[in-house]
């Protein structure tokens, strides 16, 4: 776990939440810790549960309910998972029922929980209170009998505004200031003062204000569940008998035989048994091109089947796919609040009985103290009161981050939590990983030299021959090479492996060595001008092997890891990012420097292992700056966790990256991470813009009201304009592709 795991916790709750009514989804749960163990875990479902304000009742009802030890909520999918002792289930249901919600205990995990059905609306109510509200409005310019004005307000109020009252009498009675209690205190009080076609404006504008916002936020909702639907339900499997047959992808065994046709989605992770394919790997790692897949690679449930068909071996159930559990991150992250929504949930708790508390001032202070009239200065503190709803405010930050969170995961770059993608923007120092993650990690041959006169086609058969013979990962490497020229082996007698050394072998009935330098110096054939060839070819970090018969150097090899040429773009893109890069690897020194070289990176260390990567690190954060370290996740974990933000390399089927990195790359490809940062810095630059729009809009209406000119319905359309605003700008993020 990251050293940082504050961050993956969920934070204890403070108090209530004022929000932007009901049908508002805020998709970012702030549960108390779930204490697993300490009793039974039930998830339940309230369809009537989609934004702080009921999580803030339903936390103070649970609280104190007997049995209850934890909570977590998931608005997202209004999942509320309650740990508690076995007896006490009925009356944590009786408790949520005593609230006007419907609770439904979901069968299985909260995961199962996930297609719950939207609740349809009716339009209708809806429409008459709008044509009776602006009947009321002409009968009041055209001077009828104020009782049609008042017949009309009061129909357009109980066609759209019970739900309303319902939920404002609910909140009141449990000393919760929400939006739904702001508004009924507000309708209620322009009722009272004979202000009918306010009233009913006011009641109208907020519900269909509800009604938008809840569609909207549906998308950001959807963002996740998207990803939800790229696994198919079913799967064609071999039965015991021989037969191929459909079934359920959830009731698929390990180890059972699946078959893809050309242009079907794979169900279910697996290793390729038999066959060939391209496979579309965009849905899991982001990667544009299709990869070619042969017998024994692995294959991951939602990503597409291109041109073969092929079966495959199941590898993990459909609950712990890779596809799974890049699901289940970023519910997770979801849940983990970032530093901008904990600061202005903060804000808003303080923000609304403050409002609350100049509202009543300006009710009750200019009449008693100063003569002025009483209709007046109480219709100044509803409109104040309307303005008290710091909906949009509550609002912006959670939907920007999860829209961010889901623009990721569509690229193949999976966030842990809101708090990284914030943190992401401030990252100064990037420390890196050098095999693997900047190189390919697989040594390829780059050099070759016939020697003393040799023919260059017969000591390329020679080697290869020994090298043919070798698992050693150099030797791997040239006859590799050899295979890819079609060089035809020869037959090797008494191959012996020299550990430490190389290979030796009888071709022909000649003797052959196959080794590296220390073995030329043992067999004294080393030469100053050969000497000066090796130390060229060190230097740029490469491996030099040569072949010798018992007289002399026949010819010699060069073997390097070679550099990615994603690696350099992405090193140059940081830079221009104004982010500084350090390669950390437990290759020696010369090599660290050749590959740091090649790609533009500022500092590189060699000869690390594991506890020295993580002394740069801290060093580097010691300093004050932010540092991100990117690594395969295994013997990087130190540094992984000790960063201020741990980036896993490849993390596509290995469970322990996903579940280790504060961020997941899906493929290796380290242009990633500077999209990473400008993904970063654009939430940043949206988050900052809501908060300045919101607060903004807020200001203006405060100074108008006080001043005289603000109406009450204008107050509602500032408060709704605001919050359709800044969820339509959270959800551009959607849409972003860096």
């Amino acid at each position: 776990m990251s050293a940082h795991s504050e961050h993956h916790s969920h934070h204890h709750a403070h108090g209530h939440e004022p929000c932007c009514g009901a049908t508002t989804v805020t998709p970012v749960a702030e549960g108390a810790p779930l204490s697993k163990g300490t009793g039974t875990q039930t998830p339940i479902r309230i369809m009537q549960m989609d934004c702080p304000t009921e999580e803030a009742l339903l936390r103070k009802k649970l609280g104190g309910v007997a049995g209850v030890s934890g909570m977590e909520f998931n608005l997202m999918q209004r999942v509320l998972t309650v740990t508690h002792e076995p007896q006490a289930i009925e009356s944590i249901l009786e408790a949520i029922r005593s609230l006007g919600f419907t609770p439904e205990v979901v069968a299985g995990t909260p995961s199962d929980a996930k297609s719950a059905p939207e609740p349809v609306k009716p339009w209708r109510p809806l429409a008459l209170a709008g044509v009776a509200a602006v009947a009321s409005e002409a009968a009041h310019w055209l001077s009828l009998p104020s009782w049609v004005a008042a017949m009309l307000a009061l129909t357009a109020v109980l066609a759209c505004g019970i739900t309303t009252y319902q939920k404002g009498w609910v909140a009141i009675r449990n000393g919760n200031l929400n939006i739904n209690a702001l508004m009924s205190i507000a309708v209620t009080g322009a009722l009272v003062l004979g202000q009918w076609p306010e009233a009913a404006m006011v009641m109208v504008l907020f519900t269909v204000a509800e009604l938008i916002e809840a569609k909207s936020l549906d998308r950001a909702r959807h963002a996740i569940q998207g990803l939800m639907q790229l696994a198919p339900e079913r799967a064609t499997v071999l039965q015991a008998d021989g037969s191929w047959q459909e079934v359920a992808a959830k009731s698929v065994a390990l180890q059972a035989r699946v078959r893809i046709k050309p242009g079907e989605r794979i169900a279910l992770d697996g290793t390729i048994a038999s066959g060939r394919s391209t496979v579309n790997q965009a849905p899991i790692t982001g990667e544009s091109l299709p990869v070619d897949k042969a017998q024994g690679d692995a294959v991951f449930a939602g990503t597409i089947n291109e041109s073969g068909s092929f079966e495959y071996l199941v590898t993990a159930t459909a609950g712990d796919s890779t596809l799974a559990r890049i699901i289940h991150a970023v519910e997770e992250a979801q849940g983990a609040r970032a530093p901008t929504q904990r600061f202005v949930d903060q804000f808003a708790r303080v923000y609304t009985p403050v409002v609350f508390a100049i509202a009543l001032g300006v009710a009750i202070v200019p009449p008693l103290l100063f003569g002025g009239t009483w209709f007046d200065w109480v219709y100044k503190a509803l409109v104040l009161l309307v303005i008290a709803c710091p909906c949009a405010l509550v609002i912006s930050t959670p939907v920007t981050i999860v829209s961010g969170l889901a623009a990721a995961a569509r690229q193949g770059i999976l966030i842990k939590g809101g708090a990284y993608l914030e943190e992401g923007r401030k990252l100064v120092w990037l420390a890196l990983d050098k095999t693997g993650t900047i190189t390919h990690g697989k040594p390829v041959q780059t050099d070759f030299v016939a020697l003393n006169g040799h023919g260059a086609s017969e000591v390329r058969v020679l080697a290869a021959s020994l090298a043919g013979r070798s698992d050693h990962p150099v030797s791997r490497a040239l006859a590799v090479a050899a295979q890819q020229e079609a060089i035809a082996l020869k037959n090797v007698e008494g191959f012996e492996a020299l550990p430490g050394r190389g290979s030796k072998g009888i071709i022909d009935g000649q003797l052959y060595h196959l080794g590296n330098h220390r073995l030329i110096h043992e067999q004294g054939r080393c030469s100053a001008e050969l000497e000066a060839r090796l130390s060229a070819l060190e230097k740029q970090g490469k491996t030099v092997i040569l072949l010798t018969d018992e007289q002399s150097v026949l010819g010699l090899f060069a073997v390097a890891d070679t550099v990615k040429d994603s690696s350099r773009q992405a090193i140059a893109e940081l830079h221009a990012l104004g982010i500084k890069t350090v390669m950390l690897t437990g290759d020696n020194a010369h090599t660290a420097s050749a590959i740091a070289g090649q790609v533009g990176i500022d500092e590189a260390h060699g000869d690390m292992l594991p506890e020295d990567k993580l002394r740069v690190i801290a060093n580097k954060i010691g300093q004050g700056a932010s540092v991100g370290m990117v690594g395969d996740g295994i013997n990087d974990a130190p540094a992984l966790a000790r960063a201020d933000i741990g980036f896993a390399m490849g993390a596509a089927g290995t469970g322990t990256a996903i579940e280790t990195a504060d961020v997941a790359l899906m493929d290796d490809d380290l242009r990633k991470l500077p999209r990473f940062v400008r993904l970063s810095r654009r939430t940043h630059a949206l988050l900052v813009q809501n908060i300045v729009l919101a607060l903004g809009i807020k200001a203006v209406f405060l100074v108008l009201t006080l001043l005289g000119l603000g109406t009450m319905w204008m107050a509602v359309f500032a408060d709704v304009g605001a919050s359709l605003l800044v969820v339509a700008n959270g959800l551009r993020l959607l849409r972003y592709t860096s």
